[in-house]
């Protein structure tokens, strides 16, 4: 048994035994007892993606005063409802004229830079603060704080995404192709803080963290704490000044928006043999579950539990497929930070601290309360489906779009399998270019739907592909309807949900 004031005073001494998360398995293997004795600090790291994150900023009062109602840095508005010069800037928040390309994440990441930012600022004015406009640039120098403050970070891990939907699909965990045709996950397996504490026995209100280049602390448990489904987070605090451009960047997620990329440290004393054992988990033991994104829904199905030793071999058997595999966060970045931690501790720059405040183990996650719910497509969509099929000629299929008065016609096999649309427009190009069977002129790859989507999820994708229909298909691709937007439009209004609340 070892306590924190102990290894601290190792570390005043220069005595102070430490290695990376990714080198105790081998030596714990070798002799636990041994190992427990001797190593006195284990480092962590993780650098990745962490919506959940933004800074307190405090500008000073302007001559004459100003308490500002609206403010914007660099075009991306911050939030003011907490002080008449302080401001709260999420790292989600999208530029007005630059949209999902850049928001506060870059934001924070231009100030860490040193770079010159624009302030704009409105007021309605009033006696003490007559003020109600300001223009001018800042830069981190400029502040009198700049506090990081990220209420949600450094999951103890995460779900893969996979997408087994026909279309191509944008989320916060990537770019997700068609069919299942690639996985992405987050998360740096053995190496992440709370994979080595998991039952954060040494990580609580107080401890001492690295936080993107300077010396953070972890402020308490983060939203949406999850320990026991293995998905706890804390929330962590660290002065913006002293961070450096190195550990902390913006990033524009492909038809999702801004973020940023965050590096968290944090050293996990060895007191007893039983975290000394907790440190050396492998990869091969760590595991996660892919979940089909192409679902959008709260409880996506899990397609496969995997490794994540699976998940960094770039490669995973899924169906007799092989499908890549790519990490969104950096094990480069964070072992850099298990490094830049050592050699702070070595250099008597860092010291651990005992936790003031345990962080709790029984925190729940539950879904947001609603007084409605939304329909799915099964409960609006048309179920007498007006349908040709590939034996019949492109006057038999014109004849029903003039007879039905529709636009277009699904084309099914025998076994009423869906294998392309036919419009009018198709049939008008048939006619002009002189074409004589449906196989030539209909549309194969087709946006679907299913009868458990929601018909925000359809919405979606008439905006995204400029269509104002899809068919609907069972899960062996059979024709079983089809949703229009007249019929969503019917439907608009939300259904009364029994008891009041989402149960859903």
């Amino acid at each position: 048994m070892k306590t924190i004031k102990e290894i601290n005073e190792k570390i005043r001494k220069g005595d102070a035994v430490i290695v990376r998360a990714d080198e105790m398995p081998e030596i714990f293997e070798e002799n636990p007892k041994r190992a427990t004795r001797e190593i006195d600090i284990v480092t962590t790291g993780t650098f990745g993606v962490m919506c959940s994150s933004g800074a307190f900023l405090n500008f000073g009062h302007s001559n004459p005063p100003i308490k500002m109602q609206k403010a914007w840095l660099n075009e991306v508005e911050a939030y003011t409802g907490i002080a008449a010069v302080d401001v709260y800037i999420g790292a989600t928040q999208p530029s007005i004229d630059r949209g999902l390309e850049y928001g506060g994440g870059h934001v924070i990441e231009d100030l860490v830079s040193g770079k010159e930012i624009e302030l704009n600022a409105t007021a309605h004015g009033s006696d003490c603060y007559p003020r109600k406009k300001v223009q001018t640039t800042i830069t981190i120098d400029d502040l009198n704080q700049a506090v990081m403050f990220n209420p949600r970070s450094c999951y103890q891990k995460y779900n893969a995404a996979m997408n087994s939907t026909n279309t191509l699909l944008h989320t916060y965990m990537g770019t997700l192709l068609p069919d299942g045709r690639n996985i992405n996950f987050a998360g740096t397996g053995e190496i992440n803080p709370l994979v080595n504490d998991p039952e954060r026995e040494t990580i609580g209100v107080g401890t001492n963290i690295f936080l993107c280049g300077a010396q953070g602390i972890v402020t308490g448990e983060g939203t949406q704490n999850s320990p026991s489904t293995c998905f706890a987070n804390i929330s962590t605090k660290g002065n913006l000044k002293e961070m450096s451009d190195r550990f902390i960047a913006g990033a524009s997620i492909t038809g999702y928006g801004a973020s940023l990329f965050v590096g968290i440290g944090i050293p996990i004393p060895i007191l007893n043999e039983r975290i000394a054992e907790k440190t050396a988990i492998r990869n091969e033991n760590l595991t996660t579950n892919i979940l089909d994104y192409g679902i959008q829904q709260r409880d996506r199905p899990i397609i496969e539990e995997v490794t994540y030793a699976e998940l960094f071999s770039g490669k995973i058997r899924i169906n007799e497929k092989k499908v890549k595999t790519s990490p969104l966060s950096s094990l480069n970045k964070s072992i850099e930070i298990m490094d830049t931690l050592n050699e702070w501790i070595h250099e008597k720059e860092f010291y651990l601290s005992e936790p003031v405040q345990a962080l709790p183990n029984d925190s729940t996650v539950k879904p947001m309360k609603l007084l409605k719910s939304v329909y799915r497509v099964g409960e609006i969509m048309v179920k007498k489906v007006i349908t040709a099929n590939l034996k019949d000629s492109i006057e038999t299929v014109s004849s029903i779009l003039v007879r039905k008065e529709i636009d277009q016609v699904p084309i099914v096999d025998k076994e009423d399998r869906l294998v392309g649309i036919v419009t009018s427009w198709d049939i008008t190009k048939a006619v002009a270019e002189n074409k004589k069977k449906l196989k030539e002129i209909m549309t194969t790859r087709l946006i679907t739907s299913s009868e458990w989507e929601y018909i925000d999820t359809v919405t979606r994708k008439f905006e995204k592909y400029k269509i104002n229909s899809t068919p609907v298909v069972d899960d062996k691709n059979r024709l079983i309807g089809i949703i229009t937007m007249s019929d969503i439009i019917r439907n608009r209004v939300e259904k009364p949900k029994k008891g009041g609340a989402n149960t859903e």
